[in-house]
């Protein structure tokens, strides 16, 4: 248990009151076994469950009865085995009751409660399972096909509006996270020089989030090919002159994320081209930050973002006509495939496993199809205590150029022959945490990682003179 009891009781009070009637079952996670039972990978609680019973222990369901205002922690007690391999850990009965909750049972209760309240007609509240030992216990106690279980909208709805705003303790967890984040990317850029491998960056700054914290917050983007979204560590050696993108966050023991993207030069010299990119996006990013507040839609950031992305990219020839006309065809989503950012919290994603949908929108704003816009993940208005990423980037994506250069799409706006000249440049992002503010927004962690161009290269140089 992280926080206070209190703050755990208070947080199931509220979702009570918000969910209304029923029962409520949140499952936490198993250990999940790598390549055989006993060896598994580093667990890790489930987030919802975490944030309403605040435990870290495999095996463990809580049961919220909002009815009869009952709360119950589900789970088995260790046996002498496991504590002989593992060491002892308190009963469910005392976790219970260090947490507020009304007592323990074991797990064969489970089925029991559940298919007691079934047969009152009474509904049962659960969140889209997305392990599938989860889905399977789920439908054997709902009575169903794993693949039919259904996720309550009840249930989804009150535990977005809760966790969406972070408290100040929560804050303090995300900057500890930040401050992980800081150095695991100051590293990065330390280590930015030709001959080192993507894969030992990766290592070396897993480690960092490793040795400070619990784990990284997603798998590390450690690449040279920008242009590539999701580009994992490769064993390629740094080379001369090209761009090393690094995207990557920690978890703190608490469960709350960071997430940083910065894009690097590698030899410590950004190219005259490379740097009129950059600047564009470092631009764009600072622009985000000036427009996000309180009432705002982010999906109107976004849109700004893009606006100001293509008058740039015109000055530099590579886009071309109206720019409203541009941005309302998406012209400029071959440079930006993806959204201005998303929420965060003790996910990356914050809550993505609920829905993006729901996470995101809300019924004043929706989704798009329109591609690169199709790829928003955060679009409603924003509130005071959200925390998302500001995150924009530019791609020049070889098979997308192509493609859309053969289709002719919005052909109007993009001058092929010049971006045609780009197709090895590879990519740039900027990506920080941003808390909304009572009158507007800040960047979360004591210490900013260098992101003006000029700031990057002075940074690497005195990192790598001080060597």
């Amino acid at each position: 248990m992280f926080f206070s009891r209190e703050t755990y009781t208070e947080r199931r009070a509220q979702l009570r009151q918000l969910v209304g009637t029923g029962l409520i079952v949140l499952p936490g996670n198993n250990d999940s076994p790598m390549n055989y039972p006993a060896n598994g990978y580093k667990f890790r609680q489930d987030s919802s469950f975490r944030y309403f019973f605040g435990l870290v222990r495999e095996g463990l369901v809580g049961v919220i009865d909002c009815d009869s205002g009952e709360e119950w922690l589900v789970g088995d007690d260790i046996d002498i085995d496991d504590i002989i391999w593992y060491g002892t850990v308190d009963s469910v009965a005392g976790m219970a009751a260090a947490i507020g909750c009304t007592g323990g049972r074991p797990m064969k209760d489970l089925a029991v409660m559940v298919g007691d309240a079934l047969a009152k007609g009474r509904e049962v509240h659960v969140l889209p399972p997305y392990r599938y030992d989860t889905k399977i216990m789920l439908a054997d106690l709902l009575g169903t096909h794993p693949l039919q279980v259904k996720a309550s909208r009840k249930l989804i709805d009150a535990v977005v509006a809760l966790r969406s705003v972070k408290s100040l303790e929560e804050i303090r967890e995300i900057e500890a996270a930040c401050a992980i984040g800081y150095m695991m990317h100051t590293t990065a850029m330390g280590l930015c020089r030709p001959g080192i491998t993507e894969q030992y960056v990766a290592g070396v700054i897993g480690g960092i989030a490793s040795g400070y914290g619990c784990i990284t917050s997603f798998p590390s983007i450690v690449t040279q090919h920008g242009e590539v979204m999701h580009g994992y560590p490769s064993d390629q050696p740094l080379e001369e002159g090209r761009l090393f993108l690094v995207d990557a966050g920690a978890e703190t023991n608490s469960n709350y994320c960071s997430d940083h993207t910065r894009t690097s030069p590698v030899g410590g010299k950004f190219t005259q081209r490379q740097r009129e990119i950059h600047d564009i996006v470092a631009d764009c990013h600072d622009l985000a930050m000036q427009k996000a507040a309180p009432g705002v839609k982010y999906l109107d950031v976004h849109l700004d973002v893009c606006r100001l992305m293509t008058e740039r990219l015109k000055e530099l020839g590579l886009m071309r006509g109206d720019t409203e006309e541009a941005v309302r065809a998406g012209a400029h989503a071959l440079f930006l495939p993806h959204g201005l950012g998303h929420m965060m919290g003790m996910d990356v994603h914050d809550m993505e496993g609920l829905g993006q949908t729901f996470v995101g929108y809300d019924d004043e704003t929706r989704p798009s199809t329109q591609f690169g816009l199709a790829s928003l993940r955060m679009g409603r208005r924003l509130q005071k205590g959200f925390v998302v990423t500001d995150e924009p980037g530019i791609y020049f994506i070889p098979a997308l150029i192509d493609k859309w250069r053969a289709e002719g799409t919005c052909a109007q706006f993009l001058n092929f022959d010049k971006i045609e000249t780009y197709k090895d440049f590879g990519g740039i992002r900027i990506e920080d945490d941003i808390l909304i503010t009572a009158d507007g927004c800040r960047t979360l962690g004591e210490e900013t990682i260098p992101y003006r161009a000029a700031d990057v290269e002075e940074f690497i140089r005195q990192q790598q003179d001080a060597e």
